[in-house]
């Protein structure tokens, strides 16, 4: 059989570049999938970083729960938790307390101790 009509980009004899061709181009295009696919899974981590978010390492845990576990509920609450800003709760109750602290410090009420003599007292 005579070869010398085929075109080089189909297999021959000795080699099949269009093979190798594709090869190149379906690990390449694997590679890519695969960044972008990592990528995609750390926007909730990149996004509670960039505004500096209080609960980044739950926005973490849950996005890495999300790619181990391949279930999206666990990718979706990180993006919630990561877009909305909760309240802070801590920070009113702090300053009552410590304003309960300042009013307790200026109102200083001072109990003596019973003894025993008092008691004994009382109930004759």
């Amino acid at each position: 059989m005579n070869t010398e009509h085929i075109p080089g980009y189909l297999a021959g004899a000795d080699s099949d570049p269009l093979m190798i061709v594709m090869a190149v181009i379906l690990i390449a295009m694997i590679l890519i999938a695969g960044v972008l696919y990592f990528k995609l899974h750390a926007i909730p981590e990149h996004i509670a970083h960039g505004k500096n978010h209080t609960q980044i390492q739950l926005i973490a845990i849950l996005t890495i729960l999300a790619l181990f576990t391949h279930n999206n509920i666990f990718w979706i609450a990180a993006l919630v938790l990561a877009v909305v800003e909760l309240p802070d709760f801590l920070a009113p109750l702090k300053s009552i307390a410590k304003s309960l602290e300042t009013i307790a410090a200026s109102k200083k009420v001072r109990v003596e101790p019973n003894t025993d003599e008092d008691v004994i007292k009382e109930n004759s």
